[in-house]
């Protein structure tokens, strides 16, 4: 994620021997609420610590002001933030440097392609959620080590009022009258919003899942032309002008359509036909988290209809969207908020993204330098 004051704990060891039991169990190995004893249990443990460390969670990012809120509000737990502008990259990088620390996170919230490298690297820990069988295949590690909790497809938002214009298409992006206005959500070698964008980039230039390197060669063109900035588009950028058209995700660019409506901010998303991306964000639990049962229930939470919903709400596409529809449980007015998208979304593979990723992380430097 490209994503507040440190508010963790001091650094010190991590909590020993009791944190997380419950009944003489163990959360910090367990794989399903039913290890424990139930979610009663679960609940009790998770209240006996007391804290969840997250890391670069936005409170204006797919609504998680709302979820840390109502997640606090409904089990009295306080939920630290640490790095709220992180990148996926910084998240993965905190488990690896605080392990063995009360500060370490307890929990993640990754680009899928991250998610995966994570859980390559022993860094993740099985738990299945209530919902597990709910998640589509394809968007769960099947030791559930990592599973999809929400997503969106990449677009283009644009300020109307600074662009007389507004682009729709990565098409339009190449002419010339948008002159430093293109921005990305972070760097695509740290950041999944904008590795999604170049992936995306290159699907509308010829590219493919096994090829992103026409993605690369687009924004290296667009750095040479002048209409790529550098600057990383965030809601204070946006709303300053300096990043007035920027492609991020739909989620975020229909929030901001929202946040700035009152601001003098004309705000207009679009999700470009000609290269149509995407992708979840991924939830997992850190294996050595200091708070285990606060994590697990975290996990509970945001997968259940409430948490998913507020994901909604958010613009975002809950991960279990499909299985609340049948259920009758999914908030239909949020839904028919997204911005519309035609035909049935495909994904990457596991060895398709590392590939790019491998790409990315050889010429991005190179192609957008200068």
């Amino acid at each position: 994620m490209s994503t507040a004051a440190l508010v963790l704990s001091a650094c010190g060891a991590a909590p020993s021997g009791q944190a997380g039991a419950a009944g003489g169990k163990n959360a910090a190995t367990a794989a399903s609420a039913g290890d424990l004893g139930g979610m009663d249990a679960l609940v009790a443990a998770a209240k006996k610590e007391g804290t969840l460390n997250a890391i670069a969670l936005p409170r204006d990012w797919a609504d998680y002001g709302a979820l840390i809120d109502g997640f606090t509000a409904k089990y009295g737990i306080k939920v630290n933030v640490d790095n709220p502008t992180g990148s996926s990259q910084d998240e993965i990088s905190a488990i690896t440097s605080r392990k063995g620390q009360d500060r370490a996170p307890d929990v993640v919230d990754l680009g899928q392609s991250f998610a995966l490298g994570a859980a390559q690297q022993g860094l993740l820990a099985p738990y299945k959620v209530a919902g597990f069988d709910g998640i589509p295949q394809g968007q769960k590690d099947p030791q559930a080590r990592w599973y999809n909790d929400y997503g969106g497809y990449i677009s283009i938002g644009c300020d109307a009022k600074r662009v007389k214009d507004c682009p729709k298409t990565f098409a339009d992006l190449r002419k010339p009258e948008y002159r430093g206005q293109v921005a990305l959500n972070g760097n695509p070698t740290k950041a999944g919003a904008a590795f999604a964008a170049v992936y995306a980039a290159a699907l509308a230039s010829g590219g493919s899942f096994d090829n992103i390197k026409p993605g690369l060669d687009y924004f290296a063109e667009l750095r040479q032309n002048g209409n790529y900035t550098p600057v990383e588009a965030t809601s204070a950028t946006i709303e300053k002008g300096e990043t007035p058209i920027t492609v991020d995700w739909d989620y975020l660019n229909a929030g901001y359509a929202e946040q700035f409506k009152d601001k003098g901010v004309d705000w207009q998303v679009s999700v470009p036909e000609d290269g149509k991306f995407s992708q979840y964000y991924s939830q997992a639990v850190n294996k050595d988290a200091p708070h285990p049962a606060a994590a697990r229930l975290w996990q509970e939470y945001l997968y259940s209809a409430e948490g998913q919903n507020l994901y909604l709400k958010g613009h975002a596409r809950p991960a279990l969207m499909d299985a609340m529809a049948k259920a009758g449980t999914l908030d239909k007015d949020a839904a028919a908020k997204l911005p519309p998208v035609s035909g049935t979304p495909s994904f990457p593979t596991e060895a398709q993204q590392a590939a790019a990723k491998q790409t990315l992380a050889q010429g991005w430097g190179q192609a957008v330098s200068g």
